[in-house]
């Protein structure tokens, strides 16, 4: 396994891993409406829109994104902390999202994501030193996760339709 900064040749396997991140935000969680609202966004528009923020994200900051590649060259996991200039939305590094395909689960490749967007998170200029995330309450394996690495329920976040 290599974990490495994100680079324009792995956008196809990258976006991969985001439709399971987007379509697993609905599995298990919410009411039955949560998963095809997110599965009706993965438009191509959005994929386009969604690429050229991460390439504009990696261009501010080349560490904030980091791919685990497999053996094969696939990627298979990737951590995505947003750069320090939207660290001001929460006075904080933000750790957008991290998935590992489902195949590579519970093999220490999630740990290995972690430590690096910790290391990126670290090397920021941010206003106060710490990680946020929103993780669902309901996702169990997550809440371990993260919990395993010190984080604690900080507020609440709340939505509505606009």
């Amino acid at each position: 396994m290599n974990v490495r900064p994100y680079s324009a040749t792995d956008a196809e396997g990258l976006w991969e891993l985001k439709r399971g991140f987007e379509l697993g935000i609905g599995e298990g969680t919410g009411d039955e409406g949560k998963g095809p609202k997110y599965e009706a966004k993965l438009t191509d528009d959005y994929r386009e829109r969604w690429l050229a923020w991460v390439d504009d994200c990696v261009a501010e900051n080349d560490d904030c994104v980091t791919v685990a590649v497999d053996d094969d060259g696939s990627v298979v996991g990737y951590a995505f902390v947003l750069p320090a200039s939207l660290a001001f939305v929460w006075d904080a590094a933000v750790l957008n999202e991290v998935f590992v395909a489902p195949d590579y689960r519970g093999t220490g490749v999630a740990d290995e994501l972690m430590a690096a967007a910790l290391d990126a998170a670290r090397d920021m200029d941010l206003p106060l030193d710490r990680m946020v995330l929103d993780v669902d309450r309901e996702n169990d394996r997550a809440q371990a996760f993260y919990d395993r690495y010190g984080f604690e329920h900080w507020g609440e976040m709340v939505a509505r339709d606009l």
